[in-house]
């Protein structure tokens, strides 16, 4: 007999998929949370049977499983521990565990993948090319390689799971996986993905007005409450406010939180291990402590929702040659613009900041971790070169030598550009 013991997410669903194709009836699946799995495993290593073969996939176990599992191993057990995530990679110390992250290709790993390739080394499962390409899409959705590669397939695949019961979803992939020789969804799925994917859209757009920004240990970190669309929610929040080091997603009343972070110096997979959690470098997960709480909710329940940039701007447009006007809730004023010397410039209320930057995004990433400034709309942006205009005009008129031809009009463009 053989058992398998897996996460109740897709990468975890897609082993217990795998695990159906190639034991068909003689297989037990269990699909756990992260707590539910020691639960499990110790109630196993109560009752063990040494003829069966227990696999764990896309979780790890917990100090007291992890001796109980190596005794059990030690005393003739079968045991095969399979993840891919890197606060576990201390298990391979053991015989009865692989834990990689990524392939020798650079590929990152996921569980399901890298369960399928030791069903296949051991001669359990049959290469097919539509399980290839189930497998593909699993593992690219899990470790969101999806996103780089323009592959919509595999997040459908991850909607269409939310979408069904584990059952039904389970179900579905198995039947097809056995008939089809590649791998698609049918009619009544692109409709129902459809319909979902207008649903994801609004849910985001809704949750980006209620985006808070807070300094955590030293990180810029986006917060918002939100039970539903996690991994779509982080995405989204992180691409359109690169100035955050991280988002955090919350949910109270499931007393978790969920980690994103689209930059490579932050690993947040640390930042949820503080907090008892764990997970991948750009997405992790961890409970709601009561530290996590004052951190994440109650302090920053204090603070007004960010604003969002201007979106439907013809002139006052990031990264302009002509400059990029800002403003905060101080009503402070922050105009960007390029020097002679090739620097981004930011000046705050008519006065230039001591920094210089580099680039575009260091200045406006600057003005928004430390002012929570938003890009304005044009009539705003118009009105502000309207009044430096004039002050220009009034101080050159004071000089007296070229007040004739800048009080003209004629001067304008020269006077803007220096």
């Amino acid at each position: 007999m053989y058992r398998l013991y897996t996460h109740n997410d897709l990468d975890g669903v897609g082993c217990g998929i795998v695990a159906k194709l190639a034991f068909e009836g003689n297989v037990e699946i269990r699909y756990n949370s992260v707590m539910g799995l020691d639960f499990q495993v110790s109630r196993f290593l109560e009752k063990p049977k040494k003829d069966d073969l227990l696999f764990i996939t896309d979780l790890s176990v917990n100090d007291s499983n992890e001796k109980g599992l190596n005794d059990y191993v030690g005393k003739g057990g079968k045991v095969q521990l399979i993840d891919h995530h890197k606060t576990a990679i201390h298990f391979n110390n053991y015989s009865w565990a692989n834990v990689q992250v990524k392939y020798d290709d650079g590929r990152l790993a996921s569980a399901t993948s890298l369960f399928y390739d030791h069903l296949k080394k051991e001669g359990y499962i049959k290469p097919s090319k539509s399980v290839e390409e189930f497998v593909e899409l699993v593992r690219q959705y899990d470790t969101w390689e999806w996103d780089q590669n323009g592959n919509t397939q595999a997040k459908r695949l991850n909607d269409l799971f939310f979408m069904l019961s584990i059952d039904e979803f389970e179900e579905r992939m198995v039947d097809r996986l056995k008939k089809n020789e590649t791998f698609a969804f049918d009619d009544f799925e692109e409709k129902m993905l459809a319909l979902e994917e207008e649903k994801i859209q609004r849910y985001v757009r809704k949750k980006k007005r209620e985006l808070v920004q807070s300094f955590i240990d030293n990180y810029c970190v986006g917060i918002v409450h939100a039970e539903s669309y996690h991994s779509e929610l982080g995405n989204e929040l992180g691409k359109d406010n690169p100035h955050l080091d991280y988002i955090a997603i919350v949910s109270v009343g499931g007393k978790r939180m969920s980690l994103r972070t689209i930059h490579d110096h932050v690993d947040v997979s640390e930042i949820a291990g503080v907090y008892g959690g764990g997970g991948h470098a750009k997405a992790s997960g961890c409970s709601l402590t009561p530290e996590a709480y004052e951190f994440f909710v109650a302090e920053p329940f204090k603070i007004e929702p960010m604003r969002a940039d201007a979106f439907r701007n013809q002139y006052n447009l990031k990264n302009s040659l002509y400059g990029s006007l800002y403003e905060n809730r101080d009503d402070d004023q922050f105009f960007v613009y390029s020097s002679e010397e090739e620097q981004w410039v930011v000046e705050l209320n008519g006065s230039p900041l001591d920094e210089e930057f580099l680039s575009f995004q260091e200045a406006e990433n600057f003005i928004k971790r430390h002012y929570s400034a938003w890009l304005v709309r044009d009539e705003v942006f118009v009105q502000f070169l309207m009044e430096n205009v004039i002050e220009l005009k009034l101080y050159a008129a004071e000089q007296g030598d070229i007040a004739p031809y800048l009080l003209s009009g004629e001067g304008d463009q020269e006077l803007y550009s220096h």
